[in-house]
C-alpha cells in the first residue's frame, strides 16, 4: 500500500481496492491503548498506522484496502470519505438482506441484535483509514465467516459494551466470491468505471484497479 498510494500521488498509478484475506492477526491503529490487547501471544500483532484501535483479521473476513484520491473525488474532506465508506458496506450488506447500521460515536457497521445479551447489537464490519498526500489508504473489513472466538484477545476498537457478528451468524450463507460480486458492483457505481481487477500481488482477480 505504501508504494502504490505514494505512485497515485505522483501520478503514476490508478487508484486501486485490493480485496484480499489476512492470516489471523491483530492489528494497532494510532489511537490503540495497550490495556485492550488481552491475549498479545495469541497472534502476531501489527502496528498499522491506520486510525482507530484494536481489530482482528483472519481467514473468512474480507478486507478492501482503498487507496482513493480523497482531493480530486471528496475534496479532501476525510468526514466524506469515511461516510463513502460507510455507505459501500451498508449497501452491500443490503445485497444479501442485512441491515447495517451506524452509531454516533462508533465508527463502523453495526446491526441490531435485540436477542444478545451484551448490548444488543453487535460490529460487522471495522473501518479504519490513513490519508498521505491526499491518497488514503487501510480501509474497511466485513466479517464473512471468521472464528468470532478470535476476537476474544482484543477489546474490538475499544468497545466492552458490544460485540461483533459475521454472516454467518447471522444465519445468512454467502461465499467471499459473492461478496466480492456485490463490493465490485457497489464501489463501480459510486466510482466509476472499473478498469481491471487483480489481487495484491496482480496475478489473479482479487482487487479493483482503476
Amino acid at each position: 500500500m505504501e508504494s502504490r498510494v505514494a505512485d497515485i500521488a505522483a501520478g503514476r498509478a490508478h487508484e486501486a481496492i485490493w480485496l484480499l484475506e489476512h492470516p489471523p492477526l491483530y492489528t494497532a491503529g494510532t489511537s490503540a491503548k495497550p490495556a485492550d490487547l488481552v491475549a498479545p501471544d495469541v497472534f502476531p500483532v501489527f502496528q498499522s498506522g491506520r486510525g482507530g484501535q484494536y481489530t482482528y483479521h483472519g481467514p473468512g473476513q474480507r478486507v478492501a484496502y482503498a487507496m482513493i484520491d480523497v482531493r480530486r473525488r471528496f475534496g479532501g474532506d476525510v468526514r466524506a470519505f469515511v461516510q463513502f465508506l460507510e455507505g459501500v458496506v451498508i449497501e452491500t450488506l443490503e445485497r444479501f438482506g442485512i441491515k447495517g447500521e451506524l452509531r454516533d460515536g462508533r465508527v463502523g457497521v453495526w446491526v441490531a441484535r435485540p436477542d444478545t445479551a451484551v448490548g444488543g447489537e453487535d460490529k460487522i464490519a471495522a473501518l479504519g483509514i490513513r490519508i498521505r498526500r491526499g491518497i488514503s489508504f487501510h480501509g474497511i473489513s466485513i466479517n464473512v465467516d471468521p472464528d468470532l472466538s478470535h476476537f476474544a484477545g482484543i477489546v474490538p476498537c475499544g468497545i466492552r459494551e458490544h460485540g461483533v457478528t459475521s454472516f454467518a451468524d447471522l444465519g445468512v450463507k454467502v461465499s467471499m466470491a459473492d461478496l466480492d460480486a456485490a463490493l465490485r458492483q457497489v464501489f463501480a457505481a459510486r466510482l466509476g468505471e472499473i478498469r481491471d481487477a487483480f489481487d495484491a500481488d496482480g496475478n489473479h482477480p482479487g482487487a479493483i484497479a482503476r
